[in-house]
């Protein structure tokens, strides 16, 4: 196993264990120094014993470095594949649903709160199967996550097209993650949103709003035909000090969501499970579309999607009701025209 790739497995089963982030940044900034060296410049560093003074090499890393090069299997990959590396949910559940899906809707990259670049984000999907997935950073609102002026995520787009000459046939799908405002609009320039391939819409401010203007703002964005896909609805928090969900009307805007064909997200992060199960049956009897997305903020994240298709199995969801399960084509052709009043 080459060092680059046994420290890149590493930082992606530490992210996949929703690890800190620092340990994870410790090997991936291990391979990104690495990634400077000629592989005669490696090796004679390895012979001289001189790695670990390298800028971004560590005692574990370096020992990770040395055992790879020494053609061994890391110890420390080895024990944290068996720590790890087991399927995240027991059994067949959800698997037949994952086995389907061809993209993700929702994922993150360093130019707003994820942790990595674009492209590492992009090869990551594409290693682990999909066809398709969709870079979705926040919008400007979003100060705390570095949310994206109209100026930015143009330079994103032009980005964007040259991780698509590099990873074809994969395809890199332009998008963001657009915060619904107070009274339902959109935190970005419309001429700037039709551009995009995937718009994303989620709540992240004044979560507690009273139940009245929650629901006539969240039914303003659904209807809006510049969305696509309604994100983590409920805005809740299930770990940690935890938080509650907002209220709303679910009938009112999942019946919106139908009439509108924007898709609801079944979002997979582990802290988030959004929609609970109660109200994501209220979509599937409202007869919505829905988004299974992993809302990756790293590359090891994007193994989560098997957490969303569990519970969607478990509720009842058909695959053809799922947009993750269509081609790029497919899904170009409903953001395009399939958002309109049936």
């Amino acid at each position: 196993m080459e060092p680059v790739d046994a420290l890149e497995r590493i930082a992606f089963l530490l992210e996949r264990q929703g690890a800190a982030t620092y340990r994870v940044q410790a090997f991936r900034g291990a391979a990104a120094a690495l990634g400077a060296l000629s592989d005669d410049a490696l090796r004679e560093r390895a012979r001289q014993g001189t790695l670990v003074r390298l800028k971004g090499l560590g005692p574990k890393t370096t020992r990770v470095v040395e055992e790879a090069l020494a053609g061994v299997r890391p110890t420390y990959l080895a024990r944290l594949e068996d720590e790890a590396g087991a399927p995240l949910v027991e059994g067949e559940q959800g698997q037949r649903l994952r086995r389907a899906l061809r993209g993700d809707c929702h994922l993150h990259s360093d130019w707003s709160d994820g942790g990595s670049p674009v492209d590492v984000m992009a090869r990551a999907a594409r290693d682990l199967g999909h066809e398709w997935c969709v870079l979705t950073d926040h919008s400007p609102r979003l100060t705390v996550a570095r949310g994206l002026s109209a100026e930015r995520l143009r330079e994103q787009l032009e980005l964007v097209a040259e991780v698509n000459e590099r990873l074809a046939p994969f395809r890199l799908l332009t998008g963001i993650e657009c915060d619904i405002l107070d009274d339902g609009s959109l935190d970005q320039e419309p001429e700037l949103l039709e551009r995009l391939d995937v718009v994303v819409a989620s709540v992240h401010s004044k979560l507690r709003m009273d139940r009245a203007p929650m629901t006539r703002r969240m039914v303003a964005a659904v209807r809006n035909p510049l969305v696509d896909v309604l994100g983590h609805c409920t805005g809740r928090l299930v770990t940690g000090r935890g938080r509650p969900e907002s209220e709303f009307d679910a009938d009112e805007v999942f019946a919106a969501c139908a009439e509108h064909r924007t898709a609801v997200e079944i979002n997979c992060r582990p802290e988030r499970l959004d929609p609970p199960r109660r109200l994501l049956r209220r979509a599937l009897a409202a007869g919505t579309l829905f988004s299974i997305d992993t809302d990756a903020h790293a590359p090891g994240q994007l193994d989560w999607q098997i957490y969303g298709c569990a519970r969607a199995e478990e509720c009842g969801v058909p695959a053809e009701r799922v947009i993750n399960t269509w081609t790029e084509r497919q899904l170009a052709t409903w953001t395009a025209t399939g958002r309109t009043p049936r």
